[in-house]
C-alpha cells in the first residue's frame, strides 16, 4: 500500500450500527418523540389539502354551486397554515436534534480518543483520525436520526396515500401498485453498490486528510531536502483515488434517479388510460380522477426517497463503520478495577518514593525486549539519572513511570503503591513532565503555562515563570504573557520553549519531577541558560532525569546505565567509572566530543 494510505475497515451491517449508536439519543428522547409526531402530522395534513381538490372539482365546480368555495376555501387555507407551523418546528427540532447528536457523540468519541494508549496514536496516522472525528460523525446522524424520521415520514405518506388510492377506486390502486416492487429491486440492487462506493470514498478521504496533516507537519523537512514536488505528488495521488472513488458512488446516484422516474412515468401512464376508461364507464368522477392522480404522484415521492434514503443510509454507515472502528479500540493501559488512595489518603500528596522491581517491557508488536529485569529506587528529594546510549531503553523508563505502558513484568511503585493500582489521574497528578519533545499549544504564552495548573493565580503564574529564567524575556515582548506563540510554539527559540516547558512544570509543583532529555536539540549555550530553572524545579523534588549525555549528569546522587534494555551498572558517577567498563567508554566518548561549556552542564539541584 503507498505510503499515506489509509486501510479499509471492517463492515457493520445496520443493526449493528444502530447497536452502537441508538443509545446516544437517550438524553433528548422526549424532543425525538415531539419530532416523530410532526412528522406523523404532516402526510395527515397533505393527504386532506389534496382531498379539498375533488371537493372543489366535484362539489363546487362541476355542479357549478360555488356557495360551497368559501368552506372549502377557508379549509385548504387552514391546513397551509396548519402545514406551515408544523414545518416549521419540524425543521427546527430535527436540527437541533441532528446538530446536538453530532456534538453528544463528536465529544464522546474525542473524550474515547484521549483515553486510548499512545501506542494507538503511534500506529494510526493522524490525519485520516482527525477526518474520521469531523466528517465521519456528520454522516451518522443522517443515518441515527434522519434516517429514523425520514423513514417514518415515508412509511406515513405512503400508507396514506396508498389508503387514499384505494379508497378511491381500488381497480385504479391496484394497476399502480405494479411498478412498487419494481422500485424496491432497483433500490436494493443500488444501495448495495453505492454502499461499496461510500466506504472507498470516505476510506480515500482519511488518506487525503492523512497525507496533507503529514506533509504540512513537516513542512520544513520537506522544504530543506526540495520534497515539495514529491509530497505534491503524492497529495495530488491520494485526491485522484478519492476523486475516482467519488465518481463511481456518483455514477451510481445519477443512474438510479432516471431508472425510478422512468418507472414512475409509465405507472402514470397506465393509471391514466385505466382512469379514461373507468371515467367513460362511471365507475370514477373527474374530481377522484384528478385527485387519484395527485395522490399516485405524491405517492411515488416518498417512494423515491425512500429509495434515496435506502442509498444514503448505506452510504453513511461506511462512515460509521470508521466510527465504530475507533470506539471499539481499547486502551492497554486501563484504570484499576479497584483503585487504591496513596498513603496520604484520597487527594494527597505523593511523598515522592519511587520504585522499579524486576521490570520487563516489550513494544506492542515488537520481538524484542525494551527493558529486562530493570530495578533500581528514587528516595524523596533524590536526583537519579537513567544513561545510556541511544536504544538502550532510557526513555522507556519514562513512559512506563507516567503509565504510557505497563510492564510485561514486575512493577513500578510510588510510595509502595502500584501504578496500576493508582488511578490514572492521581499519579499525573504527582509528576511533573518536561519530556524530550518540547510540547506547546497555540495560544498564548499564559495559557501555555497556566496549562499546568489552571487554577493558579496570577502571582504564581509570574513566579513560575521567573523561577524558569523566562519572566525576562516574556516581558520584553510586545503583549507580554497574552502574546500567541504560534503553532507548536515556532514563534519561539527552542530555549524559549524549553524554559516556557519548566514554567509549566514548576507551576504544576508535583512531588515528582520527570526529565527526559532537557537539553536535546539545545546548543551549548541554550542548554547553560536552562540549567539554573532546572536546579531550582528539582530542589526539593525526587527526580528521574533520563539523558543520552553522561557530562550533564555526573553529579547525580545516583547513576544508572542500561545497555540493551538491561541494567550494566548503578551508583555514583566516580563509582561507575571505577566499576563499569561501558560507561567509562561512553563518557570518554562524550569528552572527546563535547565542548568544554558541556561539561559544566551539572543537574545537581542547588540550596536556595
Amino acid at each position: 500500500m503507498p505510503r499515506g494510505s489509509v486501510t479499509a475497515t471492517p463492515a457493520a451491517g445496520i443493526r449493528v450500527i444502530f447497536r452502537w449508536f441508538w443509545p446516544a439519543t437517550r438524553p433528548y428522547r422526549g424532543r425525538l418523540l415531539v419530532s416523530l409526531l410532526l412528522v406523523a402530522v404532516g402526510p395527515v395534513l397533505a393527504t386532506a389539502q389534496v382531498w379539498m381538490f375533488k371537493l372543489l372539482i366535484d362539489d363546487v365546480l362541476i355542479p357549478r354551486n360555488f356557495h360551497a368555495f368559501p368552506a372549502i376555501a377557508a379549509g385548504y387555507i387552514g391546513i397551509g397554515l396548519a402545514q406551515g407551523l408544523g414545518s416549521f418546528s419540524d425543521e427546527l427540532l430535527s436540527a437541533w436534534l441532528g446538530e446536538r447528536f453530532v456534538l453528544d457523540l463528536r465529544t464522546r468519541l474525542f473524550d474515547h480518543l484521549h483515553r486510548l494508549s499512545v501506542d494507538f496514536f503511534d500506529r494510526r496516522q493522524l490525519g485520516d483520525t482527525l477526518s474520521r472525528l469531523t466528517g465521519d460523525i456528520d454522516s451518522i446522524e443522517a443515518l441515527v436520526l434522519s434516517g429514523v424520521t425520514s423513514t417514518l415520514s415515508y412509511g406515513f405518506e405512503i400508507v396514506l396515500f396508498t389508503g387514499a388510492l384505494f379508497y378511491l377506486n381500488w381497480h385504479l390502486a391496484l394497476a399502480a401498485m405494479v411498478a412498487a416492487p419494481a422500485f424496491l429491486v432497483i433500490a436494493r440492487y443500488f444501495s448495495a453498490r453505492i454502499k461499496k462506493a461510500s466506504r472507498e470514498q470516505r476510506r480515500r478521504s482519511g488518506s487525503v486528510t492523512a497525507a496533507a496533516e503529514e506533509t504540512l507537519a513537516n513542512v520544513a523537512l520537506v522544504q530543506a531536502y526540495d520534497r515539495h514536488a514529491a509530497e505534491t505528488e503524492r497529495f495530488h495521488r491520494e485526491n485522484l483515488g478519492r476523486f475516482t472513488a467519488e465518481m463511481a458512488a456518483t455514477r451510481l446516484r445519477a443512474l438510479y434517479r432516471p431508472l425510478t422516474e422512468l418507472l414512475e412515468t409509465l405507472a402514470v401512464v397506465l393509471v391514466l388510460g385505466v382512469g379514461v376508461w373507468a371515467l367513460s364507464h362511471n365507475q370514477i368522477t373527474v374530481g377522484g380522477l384528478v385527485v387519484f392522480v395527485t395522490y399516485l404522484t405524491r405517492l411515488y415521492s416518498p417512494i423515491r426517497g425512500a429509495g434515496r434514503l435506502s442509498n444514503t443510509l448505506y452510504a453513511a454507515s461506511a462512515s460509521a463503520e470508521r466510527i465504530i472502528d475507533l470506539l471499539s479500540q481499547q486502551p492497554d493501559v486501563r484504570e484499576p478495577a479497584k483503585p487504591r488512595s496513596l498513603p496520604g489518603g484520597p487527594g494527597s500528596r505523593a511523598q515522592g518514593w519511587v520504585n522499579f522491581d524486576a521490570v520487563t517491557f516489550a513494544y506492542p508488536g515488537a520481538a524484542r525486549l525494551a527493558l529486562k529485569k530493570v530495578t533500581f529506587a528514587v528516595a524523596p528529594g533524590q536526583t537519579v539519572a537513567v544513561v545510556g546510549a541511544s536504544g538502550a531503553g532510557k526513555s522507556t523508563v519514562s513512559k512506563l513511570l507516567l503509565r504510557f505502558y505497563d510492564p510485561s513484568a514486575g512493577r513500578i511503585s510510588l510510595d509502595g503503591c502500584n501504578l496500576r493500582d493508582l488511578p490514572l489521574a492521581t499519579l499525573r497528578r504527582n509528576v511533573s513532565a518536561v519530556l524530550q519533545e518540547t510540547l506547546v499549544f497555540d495560544g498564548t504564552i499564559r495559557d501555555n503555562i497556566l496549562w499546568g495548573n489552571p487554577a493558579a493565580t496570577e502571582a504564581e503564574l509570574v513566579a513560575a515563570a521567573a523561577a524558569a529564567d523566562a519572566h525576562g524575556f516574556i516581558s520584553a515582548m510586545p503583549d507580554g504573557y497574552d502574546t500567541q506563540i504560534g503553532q507548536r510554539g515556532r514563534l519561539l527559540s527552542g530555549g524559549q520553549r524549553q524554559r516556557l516547558a519548566l514554567a509549566r512544570a514548576m507551576i504544576r509543583d508535583a512531588p515528582v519531577l520527570l526529565l527526559d532529555e532537557p537539553t536535546t536539540g539545545l546548543d551549548a549555550g541554550s542548554a547553560e541558560r536552562i540549567l539554573a530553572p532546572m536546579r531550582r524545579l528539582m530542589t526539593g523534588r525526587t527526580t528521574l532525569v533520563i539523558s543520552h549525555n553522561l557530562l550533564t549528569v555526573t553529579d547525580a546522587d545516583q547513576i544508572v546505565f542500561l545497555a540493551d534494555g538491561q541494567i550494566s551498572g548503578i551508583g555514583t558517577h566516580h563509582e561507575l567509572l571505577a566499576t563499569s567498563p561501558g560507561y567509562a567508554q561512553l563518557y570518554r566518548l562524550h569528552q572527546q566530543r563535547d565542548t568544554p561549556a558541556a561539561a559544566d552542564l551539572q543537574l545537581q539541584p542547588e540550596l536556595i
